[in-house]
């Protein structure tokens, strides 16, 4: 079986972060609608000021990785149905066009360039001391 085709059969897909810092594993495990098991640890989630990873993915830490065939058997029906379906509906956020399309993600990091400026300035602004 190929690649691709474990990760379309697939209904969790392991994204751990690995030695780099970027990893195209969340965003593979989106485009194939496979719902991401990402194990954070030290590492901010993309968008995460605008998305709900939590509507999306199943978030295990490191030390849990023991319980993980349990954690995710836990999840019921139900519950993985509706992330599967977030899943769906986040992809466009994930996927570069080649003309840039409204939401894409060539929208979301000017987005999220765009807040964590804001947010460096407004940090700024409330620490300056009285004259």
């Amino acid at each position: 079986m190929t690649y691709v085709r474990h990760m379309n059969s697939s209904k969790y897909c392991l994204c751990p972060m690995g030695y780099e810092v970027n990893s195209p594993r969340i965003v593979e495990a989106i485009y194939y609608e496979c719902v991401p098991v990402i194990i954070p640890d030290n590492f901010v989630l993309p968008f995460s000021e605008l998305l709900d990873w939590s509507a999306f993915s199943v978030v295990v830490l490191e030390k849990e990785i023991p319980r993980l065939k349990e954690i995710l058997l836990e999840i019921p029906m139900r519950r993985y149905l509706k992330m599967q379906m977030n899943v769906k509906m986040v992809q466009k956020h994930f996927l570069w066009s080649n003309k840039p399309r409204r939401y894409d993600v060539f929208h979301m990091i000017l987005h999220s360039i765009w807040f964590n400026l804001l947010n460096q300035n407004q940090t700024s602004s409330d620490h300056v001391p009285d004259s």
